[in-house]
């Protein structure tokens, strides 16, 4: 998910800023809708699923240290992805969908708090990557 959110903030979001606010927010709102599909929402919603489950198998095999580091990996990720995601970045897509925000407004705020969503995503891989290595 890192890579999907540090792609939006450093290359689409300033690309569509290029060419104009209609044709930018009319991008979006396809993209806002055709990335609504399985493979990108499995990928989304399993990240913390997975951090949460390996958490499970390393406290139950003795390995609290990468656990603890596994755990942490799954609140990074639903704290600064999911919860920002679901709280700023949808409701966000939402009013530019219904005209209710103009594309000015839209995209710095909007860039600001994805950049956020891949910095959190970026540390949940960080701290498994640690887990992992102190695992083994």
């Amino acid at each position: 998910m890192a890579g999907v959110f540090f792609a939006f903030s450093t290359s689409v979001m300033p690309g569509l800023d290029a060419v104009g606010e209609e044709a930018a927010a009319a991008a979006m709102r396809s993209a806002n809708r055709k990335i609504l599909n399985p493979a990108f929402l499995s990928t989304f919603t399993l990240a913390p699923v997975a951090s949460l489950l390996a958490g499970v198998f390393l406290l139950v095999t003795g390995a609290t240290g990468p656990a603890v580091l596994a755990f942490a990996a799954a609140v990074a990720y639903i704290l600064g992805s999911f919860a920002v995601t679901a709280a700023i970045n949808v409701p966000m897509n939402n009013a530019l969908d219904a005209g209710e925000l103009a594309w000015s407004a839209y995209a710095p705020r909007w860039t600001r708090w994805n950049t956020l969503r891949g910095w959190a995503s970026a540390l949940a891989v960080a701290l498994l990557g640690v887990a992992l290595y102190v695992w083994s």
